[in-house]
C-alpha cells in the first residue's frame, strides 16, 4: 500500500533553521537517495500521521514536492523529543522499484481464538513485526499468522510462517512469533514475587556493604600516611 506525502523543499539546514520550522508548525526532514540528500519540511499534522500510521512505517511513500516529479521512498527513521514526545525530525530514503529493500512489517494474528485460551492459557506475541526483504512493490501491509489450533505450550516459529510470494523473512528461524503459555497460578506468582523481593534485599545489603568498605578504605590509607 502506498502512502501519499506532501512535502516542501527547504534550502537551509542547521539547528537554528530546524527550531524556526518547528515554531511555524513544521517538521524538518531529509530525503536520502542516489548518493544525495535533500532537505524537506513537512506540516506537523502530516508528520504526526506518518509516524503514527503503520502504513507509513511499512508501506511505500509517494513523496510529492512542488515543481518536482514524484519520488518513491520509505520512512527510514524519526526523532522524538525524549520528554514531550513531540516529533523533531524525519528521515526518508528513496527506493528503486527494481531493487530489493529491507523493511519491517507487522504480524497479524488471524483465525479464531487459540484452543489453548479455552484451556486457561495466555496468548503471547514476542514478535509483533518481521524483518523482510523484497522488491518495493511487493511489500505487504502485514504478514498473517494463524493461531487457531495452538494448544497450551504450542506456538508458531519464524520458520513456520508462510511469507507472501517474493518476500523473504530475515529474522532468526528459531524465534517464536506467537505462543500460548500456561497461566501462572496466584500461589506461584506470589512465590516468584517474594523470591525476587528477597533477592533484591540481599543485593541491596551487599551494595551498601561494598559502599561502606569503599568509603572506609581512603580513611584507612590516610591514617597510614600520617604514621
Amino acid at each position: 500500500m502506498k502512502y501519499e506525502l506532501e512535502v516542501e523543499r527547504r534550502e537551509k539546514a542547521g539547528k537554528g533553521v530546524a527550531r524556526q520550522l518547528r515554531l511555524q508548525g513544521k517538521i524538518p526532514g531529509v530525503l536520502y537517495g542516489g548518493g544525495k540528500s535533500q532537505f524537506l519540511a513537512l506540516g506537523h499534522n502530516v508528520a504526526r500521521k506518518l509516524v503514527l500510521s503503520q502504513v507509513g512505517h511499512a508501506g511505500l511513500l509517494t513523496v510529492r514536492m512542488p515543481g518536482e516529479s514524484e519520488r518513491v521512498a520509505v520512512l527510514q527513521a524519526h526523532q522524538l523529543d525524549p520528554i514531550s514526545g513531540a516529533i523533531l525530525h524525519i528521515d526518508l530514503f528513496e527506493v528503486s522499484m527494481a531493487k530489493p529493500i529491507r523493511v519491517k512489517v507487522p504480524v497479524s494474528i488471524i483465525g479464531e481464538a487459540p484452543i489453548g485460551l479455552k484451556e486457561g492459557g495466555i496468548l503471547h506475541q514476542p514478535l509483533r513485526e518481521l524483518h523482510i526483504e523484497c522488491l518495493p512493490g511487493l511489500i505487504p501491509d502485514h504478514i498473517e499468522v494463524t493461531g487457531t489450533n495452538l494448544e497450551v505450550g504450542q506456538g508458531v516459529h519464524v520458520k513456520e510462517v508462510e511469507a507472501p510470494e517474493g518476500v523473504k523473512i530475515l529474522d532468526d528461524p528459531a524465534l517464536m512469533v506467537v505462543h500460548v503459555a500456561t497461566k501462572i497460578s496466584e500461589a506461584k506468582l506470589d512465590s516468584l514475587l517474594s523470591r525476587e523481593a528477597a533477592e533484591g534485599a540481599v543485593a541491596a545489603v551487599a551494595d551498601d556493604k561494598a559502599k561502606t568498605e569503599g568509603a572506609a578504605a581512603p580513611e584507612s590509607k590516610a591514617k597510614e600516611g600520617k604514621k
